[in-house]
């Protein structure tokens, strides 16, 4: 047997799948249109036997038809999508054209597999959604965090296009009973990150001797959860979670975007100190804030906890060590996605390259 991952080259999928094999998972077939954020190298070191890459578009129904009828897989997790906020204000389309109309494609391709099975493929047959807490919007000071009981409000066309999908598995759920579960997760940070998120971005650019750029004022919050907390929320969800559900993962660590920076820089001060003496907090520089900027995010992971018995292992602090001494120690992977075209986006999206 084994599972379809899709968007498993891209930071959470990939991390995901290593996961999974490490713990004794089965074969696991990768399908990646390997777009700039896709990184075949982060999995180039799996065995054949147990992984499959498959590069191609999820709109592809020949391809998917085709993948259904020589693999059989006994799960879909679906992680394929056009993922980042400043991306989606400057083209939106392309969100749409992947996280609704490829969601769409994959669920419809779903439902007739699953419907032509038998027995206990068709019984544990699962859809896993995999989201964002963003489809939820923004929160006050003093509101209380997400819950799965949240109504969506999503606030840029990356979250709609998100949110757009997640109501297309939910209906596939109730109107032809495709076994949907969805996760909505908060903010992930960890190794094998594109540098196009905070914290690699922050991290690398620390390192670059460049300015670290903070939108308005920097005290928009976000809940952080450390990579491999969530892919193994995610196994939990596989292998124990209920059909309709929804589940938020969330890591109990709400966090300003300026003190996560400055703790970057505080502790790269202590792990690579600058030749000059310097702090690298001196390169923080304040940015135009981006439009629709929702001001805080926070995860009432309480339902999970209760139901699958999941909590956060990593603290803030040490997933961030970890993170940090990953890209110290990683250098040849982050030297091959310093490509061209992330430098061109760096100009246009904060002037500088």
């Amino acid at each position: 047997m084994s599972i379809l991952v899709t968007g498993g080259c891209g930071f959470i999928g990939g991390n995901f799948i290593l996961d999974y094999l490490a713990s004794g998972g089965e074969k696991v077939i990768n399908l990646d249109l390997l777009t700039y954020a896709g990184n075949r190298s982060s999995l180039a070191h799996l065995p054949l036997g147990s992984y499959e890459l498959i590069r191609g578009d999820i709109r592809d129904q020949t391809l998917l038809e085709k993948i259904f009828s020589i693999h059989q897989p006994e799960a879909i997790v679906h992680f394929a999508a056009e993922s980042h906020v400043d991306r989606s204000i400057l083209g939106p389309e392309t969100f749409i054209e992947t996280n609704v109309l490829g969601t769409l494609r994959l669920l419809e391709m779903a439902k007739n597999y699953w419907k032509k099975s038998e027995g206990d493929l068709k019984e544990n047959f699962r859809y896993i959604q995999i989201s964002t807490d963003e489809v939820y919007g923004s929160l006050g000071p003093d509101d209380p965090p997400f819950k799965e009981t949240t109504p969506y409000s999503p606030n840029n066309p990356y979250s709609a296009s998100k949110a757009a999908g997640d109501h297309l598995a939910r209906a596939y759920f109730h109107t032809y009973g495709l076994p949907v579960i969805t996760s909505n997760c908060s903010n992930n940070y960890g190794p094998y990150q594109f540098p196009e998120k905070l914290i690699p971005l922050m991290i690398l650019n620390a390192l670059g001797d460049k300015p670290l750029p903070i939108y308005g004022d920097g005290l928009q919050i976000r809940d952080w959860l450390f990579v491999s907390d969530h892919t193994r929320a995610l196994r939990l969800i596989l292998k124990k979670g209920t059909p309709g559900q929804t589940y938020n993962i969330g890591g109990n660590s709400e966090k300003t975007n300026l003190e996560v920076v400055k703790t970057i820089c505080r502790l790269l001060d202590s792990k690579k100190p600058k030749e000059d003496g310097k702090s690298y907090a001196e390169l923080i520089t304040q940015v135009k804030d981006r439009p629709g900027h929702d001001r805080r995010y926070a995860i009432d992971a309480s339902k999970i906890k209760k139901e699958l018995g999941f909590e956060p292992k990593i603290s803030f602090e040490e997933g961030l060590n970890k993170t940090i001494d990953w890209y110290l120690d990683n250098k040849t992977w982050v030297d091959g996605i310093l490509t061209g075209e992330y430098r061109s986006w760096l100009d246009t999206q904060y002037g500088q390259s």
